[in-house]
């Protein structure tokens, strides 16, 4: 179990060794196959999402991206989708659903993209839709959230049927320096607005925002093994539901919040 403060695990989320979503892709759908476009003329890099299979079974998969090189991060806002990465996102999804195939969503991002060119391409509308759509789709929908899940920028990608998180992963309303700026006019006090914040996967799962916490250990091939672990058992849980039953415990779910 993690005994790690909420600021050093905020400092764990945002390492550059944390492990990221196209790691566990390859190693957990070894056959993916990533497709492109929200069909409205964009392709946003910050959402790689596509087709594979999970033990044997169709799946759709989608990550949050952040990149490697300079010229990849800037180009993917360093993980922080535009409006067309969500429709992307939720065109993959609705596609899963037409045909019977899970989703899984891999989340690390510090919030939707809040350039100008993403507020004039439609950035709340395109969130908007996905809370709406996703919440709705006939499909078991897993999230894990990984690194960081800022605002409504990781709820877009986490409204679906269950909401996992890595040990050394945060999830909040904003990041600790806004939040400190906010109540305290005073970001250097950072360390303590993360404990007020109850950003902390302990704390999440003790208010039963999410639905459990996958141990995390510096050797990635373990963590791709726990991860691999939860999503196979859950997956598993949700299709043994009806359809109707499934929708109406996804819906429960939020309304309690």
């Amino acid at each position: 179990m993690c005994n790690l403060t909420a600021a050093e695990i905020v400092k764990a989320a945002r390492s550059e060794d944390k492990i990221t979503g196209l790691e566990m892709i390859q190693a957990i759908f070894p056959d993916f196959f990533e497709l492109h476009g929200d069909r409205v003329g964009h392709d946003d890099p910050a959402i790689v999402g596509g087709l594979a299979t999970l033990n044997g079974q169709a799946v759709t998969v989608i990550t949050t991206d952040r990149g490697e090189s300079i010229s990849e991060r800037v180009a993917k806002h360093f993980g922080s989708p535009e409006p067309g990465g969500y429709r992307k996102a939720l065109r993959l999804a609705e596609n899963a659903a037409k045909f019977k195939r899970p989703v899984i969503m891999l989340v690390n991002t510090a919030g939707a993209f809040p350039g100008t060119s993403a507020e004039e391409g439609g950035q709340g509308q395109a969130i908007a839709e996905n809370l709406l759509k996703l919440s709705q789709l006939p499909t078991p929908i897993i999230t894990i959230i990984y690194g960081e899940g800022g605002s409504g920028g990781a709820l877009a990608l986490a409204c679906g049927d269950q909401v996992w998180m890595l040990e050394n992963s945060t999830y909040s309303v904003l990041s600790p320096e806004g939040f400190a700026s906010i109540l305290w006019k005073d970001s250097s006090r950072a360390d303590d607005a993360a404990e007020v914040m109850k950003m902390t996967p302990q704390a999440l799962l003790a208010q039963g925002v999410i639905e459990g916490v996958i141990p995390e250990s510096s050797d990635h091939n373990v963590t791709i093994e726990n991860v691999k672990t939860v999503l196979v058992r859950e997956l598993a849980n949700l299709q043994a539901l009806d359809e109707t039953t499934m929708l109406n415990q996804r819906q429960a779910r939020y309304r309690k919040f």
